[in-house]
């Protein structure tokens, strides 16, 4: 259990723990000159066998606020310290607020200095404290009076304490390991160590991990939970983890960024869609306002847009995006506060719901309703329940959902994720990196859109042997990933209502064919191109000496080509299929021959110019037949024609 304090600037957070504990928060020269405490200390007393119990002491100064978020960062239960002779201070109310927007509904209120007040004041204060926590979800928590000073209700506060830890239910692991970090510093004969609150999943002594936003990866060489060394840390526990690797070094990584496990595929993000919350008391918040944000130990300014409307009123809620200057790490379920752009008022707060949100479409009214869901799924918090969403998914999203980007949303695994998605009745594309569901409805319907499209085709352009897939995928599915448009026509070419060729494909009963005229003009000009196999005449040479027009014959040769009759080696220069195939087998002799294709004997080889080898080979270059070094080439794939 990670107790985490709170409360106003000397109201005797840090004196408390000290006589909880044993242990002294303030690390820093000037905590213990100033008698402040100004970044978040750390201490972990003994309780019992299998029982673990640590407390973040935050700073209580409003100037230090970004310090007590910091610090905030993965606590579960909450301390808050009220001393009895000032009672309810604005940092005790700004605190509580920032804890409840935090999601923390759990913990008790210490009243402090009890020895310098009378029995009425501490009623009093009692009553103002149960007044304060009465609109809160701490509403009711117990409220243990205790002086640091003369040690009176300091044991009575620790029995609490222990017991609420010794009864705490096991916090269960879920998803990858995330760490957001919250110091760093190099130890002697160690190297880099990096401190902060294990948000998920499990690490392990040896294990890869990669630095966010950095992108670096590193070993963990050695790890400290809870100030004690450990093989292994979990979810819920304060670490230290020792890091090595390429790069690694104290400049690679600063308080705010996060370790995470390999696995979680997230890259760094700028634009958050979010739920939010403004607090009773803040001003009314307009679209595109400017705001601090601080999500884990980061603090970062952006600004707020507002997807529901022009204007977020005092205590309401709004779906908004957090738009970032700089790039954070977050998942689903994320909490984060946003404070003015002078860091002066908290203006509120909210859950993150999907770190990679669509450029386009924000507004829809079917984005906003899967941000509702995503919303709902969020607040309930982990372990996330994701049958309703992935429900939803297959009933609304005609486009399918991305598996992929929804696990790493979620920091959960592909695999589950397509297991429920197959019990729920889904069907899932997997191809090329693409891991996509859909509903059964869905792929029907792209199918048959997919067979409408070729067959329109075909009428228009009866001399193709097919339909390119590259240009299907544009026609007919231009939301979806290239690959998965590409897998369903496999799915089609298999079940035998399409037949591929080559790059394209058609129904099985198209013939390519020209029509009349083209064909009889086909005949024509065949034996004028076979005439000369190795230089025949171009376009404009055709025209002329057939007295036709020009922009006419390229026409019916491109169709020609599109037919496999010829061959487009460079504009307006066609070549029968067969003479390529002839050119090809050459090719492959002078390969085996002199173990390289050089122009020159090409060129003797053909009888034609220089010139026209070299373009020659420059073709079958790009169609891959050839690979080019320097200024000769060798064959790339010997088995092109065969």
């Amino acid at each position: 259990m990670i107790v985490g304090t709170a409360g106003h600037v000397d109201h005797g957070k840090t004196a408390l723990i000290q006589q909880l504990t044993g242990i002294d928060t303030d690390r820093l020269k000037e905590e213990k000159a100033r008698g402040l405490t100004i970044e978040p200390g750390f201490a972990y007393p003994e309780v019992a066998d299998g029982v673990e119990l640590g407390f973040v002491d935050v700073p209580g100064h409003a100037r230090f606020l970004h310090h007590m978020l910091a610090g905030s960062a993965g606590v579960d239960t909450v301390l808050l310290v009220v001393a009895a002779d000032d009672g309810v201070m604005p940092q005790t109310v700004e605190h509580l607020q920032i804890l409840t927007l935090l999601g923390l509904d759990r913990g008790l209120v210490a009243l402090t200095k009890i020895d310098r007040v009378d029995a009425a004041r501490r009623r009093q204060v009692r009553e103002e404290i149960a007044a304060l926590l009465a609109a809160t979800p701490l509403a009711g928590a117990p409220i243990v009076e205790a002086s640091s000073h003369s040690g009176e209700g300091v044991e009575a506060l620790r029995d609490r304490l222990w017991t609420l830890a010794a009864t705490q239910r096991a916090i269960p692991t879920q998803g990858h390991f995330r760490l957001a970090v919250d110091r760093v510093f190099t130890k002697s004969g160690a190297g880099l160590v990096v401190t902060g609150t294990a948000f998920a999943g499990q690490v392990c002594q040896g294990d890869g991990v990669r630095l966010v936003p950095a992108g670096l990866t590193a070993r963990v060489r050695g790890i400290r939970r809870q100030h004690r060394d450990s093989e292994r840390a979990q979810q819920g526990d304060r670490v230290a983890l020792n890091l090595a690797g390429p790069g690694i070094n104290r400049d690679a990584i600063q308080r705010g960024d996060w370790v995470v496990a390999e696995a979680l595929e997230t890259p760094p993000l700028r634009r958050l869609d979010v739920q939010l919350q403004l607090l009773d008391g803040a001003p009314a918040l307009k679209h595109w306002a400017p705001i601090h944000a601080h999500l884990g130990v980061a603090r970062l300014s952006g600004r707020m847009s507002l997807l529901e409307g022009q204007r977020l009123a005092p205590g309401e809620r709004m779906l908004g995006q957090l738009v970032l200057d700089a790039p954070v790490h977050a998942c689903l379920g994320d909490r984060f506060v946003i404070r003015d752009p002078g860091g002066r008022l908290t203006l509120g707060g909210g859950v993150v719901l999907d770190g990679a949100p669509p450029r386009r479409g924000q507004r829809r009214p079917e984005r906003l309703a899967w941000l509702s869901a995503l919303a709902e799924c969020a607040v309930a918090g982990p372990p996330f329940d994701l049958d309703p969403l992935l429900r939803q998914a297959l009933d609304r999203r005609p486009e399918g959902f991305d598996l992929i980007a929804m696990a790493s949303n979620a920091n959960a695994e592909a695999a589950e994720l397509t297991a429920r998605t197959k019990a729920l009745g889904g069907q899932i594309i997997a191809t090329q990196g693409q891991l996509r569901g859909f509903s059964q409805g869905t792929i029907v319907a792209l199918l048959e859109r997919l067979l409408g499209a070729v067959a329109a085709n075909h009428a228009h352009e009866p001399s193709m042997l097919g339909t390119e897939r590259s240009r299907l995928a544009r026609q007919t599915m231009p939301e979806l990933p290239a690959p998965v448009c590409r897998e369903l026509l496999r799915i089609l070419v298999e079940r035998g209502a399409l037949v591929a060729h080559g790059p394209f494909v058609a129904l099985p009963e198209h013939r390519a064919a020209l029509n009349e005229v083209d064909e009889t003009l086909w005949q024509q000009l065949e034996p004028l191109i076979a005439a000369t196999p190795f230089q025949p005449p171009r376009v404009r040479d055709l025209a002329m000496s057939e007295s036709l027009d020009e922009a006419r014959i390229r026409e019916v040769l491109i169709a020609c080509a599109r037919l496999g009759r010829l061959y487009q080696v460079r504009r307006d220069h066609f070549y029968l299929a067969e003479t390529v195939t002839e050119m090809a087998a050459i090719v492959q002799a002078l390969a085996q021959e002199q173990g390289r294709i050089r122009a020159a004997a090409f060129r003797d080889r053909l009888g034609t110019g220089r010139k026209l080898s070299i373009h020659i080979l420059e073709f079958f270059d790009r169609v891959g037949f050839t690979r080019r070094i320097g200024d000769e080439r060798v064959i790339r794939h010997a088995d092109m024609w065969q």
